[in-house]
């Protein structure tokens, strides 16, 4: 939180920052919102970014930076990307500092009526910032032309170095994995019967809440049991195959590495974000949870059954 408070007041002065609209932020003016436009937009296109990110502002100051291809080589390739100096980049966010314990909030907009966010989701989004260490934040992303959406976050973590209070790097390439992972979990299984991006993120962000019960200590073996316990709880055992599995724990081993569990917030931030992906997609896990208290209620039955047929050694049959 402070590190974010600390990068927000510092874009003010920071070279590169642009302001576009008429209201002009005072200089102790923490709170104001950051938004990073992708320098391959055209005029047009960037003044319809800034309409579409900044219309929930209505009308108040906010700051601008620009993200290049330099930025994308810089946070996006240490974790296995290939950009250039020369790509282009598209994909814009805005971040919004909130109240604290409010946890990461993230929208993709639609732009001129498209969503062209074409692979990663906001559920995606919001376990990678965590990961990358952001915290109590309102993200909103969105692209003129249809983009995967990978080099979104990338300007979230430029506008984070311009204050000179940069994110632990480790962390970043973790979270560059983790949208990499999941995004590709979530297109193996796209229009599979019983799965959801959304019950594989609720999975990764339960997991991430349990492991910060442990902290840095824990070890590989307690991770795969996790792993496979909130598997369970998301009724994603027999959806996903051993080899994602594999992936995810994996992923989370990366980001015990990264450092991201000495964070005191980590786990108060992963429960939070858990109840966000929950509360986004009640329709799923109201059903998964009806699903759970027949599963819980069969077992009971078979049980009582079990305990019967054992007294008496015979066959019993309930009509």
């Amino acid at each position: 939180m402070k590190k974010f408070m600390a990068f927000l007041a510092a874009m003010i002065i920071a070279t590169g920052v642009s302001f576009t609209n008429k209201n002009t932020a005072k200089a102790d003016d923490d709170t104001t919102p950051v938004v990073t436009l992708g320098s391959s937009l055209t005029s047009s296109q960037k003044q319809g970014t800034i309409n579409t990110l900044t219309q929930s502002l209505n009308g108040a100051s906010y700051k601008t930076i620009t993200v290049t291809g330099s930025d994308l080589v810089k946070y996006l390739n240490p974790s296995g990307e290939t950009f250039t100096t020369s790509s282009g980049v598209w994909s814009s966010a805005m971040i919004q500092k909130t109240s604290s314990g409010s946890g990461i909030n993230v929208k993709i907009l639609d732009y001129n009526g498209s969503n062209n966010i074409t692979t990663i989701t906001a559920n995606q989004y919001k376990n990678a910032a965590l990961t990358a260490g952001i915290t109590d934040a309102n993200i909103y992303i969105t692209s003129a032309t249809p983009i995967d959406g990978s080099g979104a976050l990338a300007g979230i973590y430029a506008a984070y170095a311009q204050s000179g209070n940069t994110l632990n790097q480790s962390q970043v390439n973790a979270a560059q994995s983790e949208l990499n992972t999941l995004s590709s979990i979530t297109q193996d299984n796209k229009n599979k019967d019983g799965y959801s991006d959304a019950q594989l993120n609720n999975a990764v962000a339960g997991a991430k809440a349990d492991m910060a019960k442990y902290g840095s200590n824990i070890t590989n073996n307690q991770i795969t049991t996790i792993v496979n316990n909130q598997l369970e709880k998301n009724n994603l055992t027999n959806v996903i195959t051993n080899s994602q599995k594999q992936q995810i724990i994996n992923l989370l081993i990366t980001i015990k590495k990264s450092g991201a569990l000495n964070s005191n917030s980590f786990k108060e931030q992963a429960q939070k974000l858990s109840s966000q992906i929950q509360e986004g997609a009640k329709s799923i896990f109201n059903k998964l949870n009806s699903q759970d208290t027949k599963n819980w209620i069969q077992k009971i039955i078979d049980a009582v059954i079990n305990f019967f047929k054992g007294l008496f050694g015979g066959v019993i049959v309930l009509k």
